[in-house]
This record gives structure tokens, sequence and C-alpha cells, in this order.
């Protein structure tokens, strides 16, 4: 996969930062150091500073797009490149938003990563492989000619509350994990399209471009109108259900 756009990702800023702020509501403490792990072009990091404004943060990302992007915005933060299933980081929280499932096998890691913590472990990842926006994309990119470029889209599953919970759950840890569906609401055209070419469907949209860039329009003309049929729009917008999954684990 080639390197992620941070100004296509912060097209909807509001809609993606909600569910970290609503995570950061729930972990309990006053942390003197806190890691962002796939802290992205550090948009978030004000969240963290308003809840704890005495802790030193620091973000961690795989990015170097991302992390160029972050320290441009905001110098007074450490940002480090560094993979998330490797870095050796350690902090009070270590704390996670929409990034994990990007990492394979993610559910073997957390452990290790609730390790890492010496208060607090919590992150929140998407619970939509299921929803017509990510079926469509399969479906689509398994069509010719897009299938010989791409090849399977993978599946990128998360895991239910219930999952993380018994991961999570040893001695001496006590957990907390819950999942919300969103209903955002989008404007513009093709607003769907333009909110997953950000994030699920960024790394097929790159192969295709790679490959012809004439193929990636192809493609996204497809995928699109499959879009717009699963999600029609109204005189309001377009409503977009999402559902996150979301875990604070605590030592103690």
């Amino acid at each position: 996969m080639a390197d992620w756009n941070p100004g296509a990702y912060l097209q909807y800023t509001d809609e993606r930062s909600r569910p970290f702020t609503e995570l950061v509501a729930r972990v309990p403490g006053e942390p003197a150091t806190v890691l962002d792990l796939g802290c992205g072009p550090g948009h978030l990091t004000a969240v963290l500073r308003a809840r704890w404004p005495e802790a030193h943060v620091t973000g961690a990302d795989a990015s170097p797009a991302m992390i160029e992007r972050a320290r441009a915005a905001d110098p007074d933060t450490e940002y480090v490149l560094a993979d998330l299933s490797s870095d050796d980081h350690t902090a009070d929280l270590v704390i996670s938003n929409a990034a994990l499932q990007w990492v394979p096998g993610h559910r073997n890691l957390l452990p290790a990563l609730a390790d890492r913590a010496a208060q607090t472990f919590a992150f929140q990842v998407p619970g939509n492989h299921d929803a017509p926006s990510h079926v469509l994309l399969r479906e689509v990119a398994a069509r010719a000619p897009y299938a010989d470029v791409v090849g399977p889209v993978e599946r990128r599953a998360t895991a239910d509350p219930a999952e993380y919970l018994d991961l999570l759950a040893r001695p001496g840890w006590t957990v907390d994990a819950w999942e919300t569906t969103y209903t955002h609401l989008l404007h513009g055209p093709d607003p769907v399209l333009r909110w997953i070419s950000a994030t699920g469907a960024q790394p097929t949209l790159q192969a295709l471009e790679a490959k012809d860039p004439a193929l990636r329009t192809r493609f996204g003309e497809e995928l699109g109108a499959a879009l717009r049929e699963a999600y029609p729009g109204r005189a309001y917008g377009t409503p977009l259900a999402f559902r996150r999954v979301f875990v604070v684990a605590v030592r103690g």
C-alpha cells in the first residue's frame, strides 16, 4: 500500500473525531504520559490535551505523510514514525483510534499492547466490515478488469466487544467493552464514496491508480453508482450508518 493522504482523511474531521472524543471521555485517571498509536495527521491531539493538559503526549504512526502533516500542524507534540505492531514505546495511557484494524493479526497483539500501558489501554475500531459500503467495495473490486490488478480485497474484520473483553480480561485488569452505531449525515456529491476513498477503499484505489489512472477512474464511477443506490441521498443529506467498537482496559 502507498502512503496515506492526510487531506482526504480530514474531509470528514468531525464525524471521524467523534468516536475518539467519546472514547477519551471513558478513560479514568490522570495519566502523566500518553501514547497515541496510529495518530494520523495529529488532528486529535487537541482532544488529549483538553482532557489531560499536563500530560506528555507522543503520537506514533506508520505513515510518513501522516507524521509529516502532524509535525507541521503541531510542532509542540512529539510524533514518531513507528510500526504499531513492533513499536516499543510505553506510557501511562496507551490509546488508539481507528488504527488497529490495519495491523495484521491485531487480536493477538492486544495483550502485549495493553502491557505497554502503566495505567490504561484504550482503543476504538470500526465494526462496519459487513456494511453495504465495504461489501460493495469487495464486489466491484472482484469484477474484471479490476480483480487482475488488486486481487481479493481483504475483509478487515474486527471483533465484537465480547471477544475483545475475553482477550483482555486477565488478572489485574478491569475491561469495559461496548459498541455504538453512529448515523453520520454526509453532504455533497458521492459522499459515501469520498468517505471510504480516504480509508477502507484507499489501498484498492492506489493499486488501480498505479496501474492505470483511467482504470481507477472507471472503478470509482462503478463503485460510486453502487453506493448511491445503497445510500440514497435525502433532501437533508446522505445518512451513513457506521458501527464502532470500543474498549477501555484499566490495571488494578
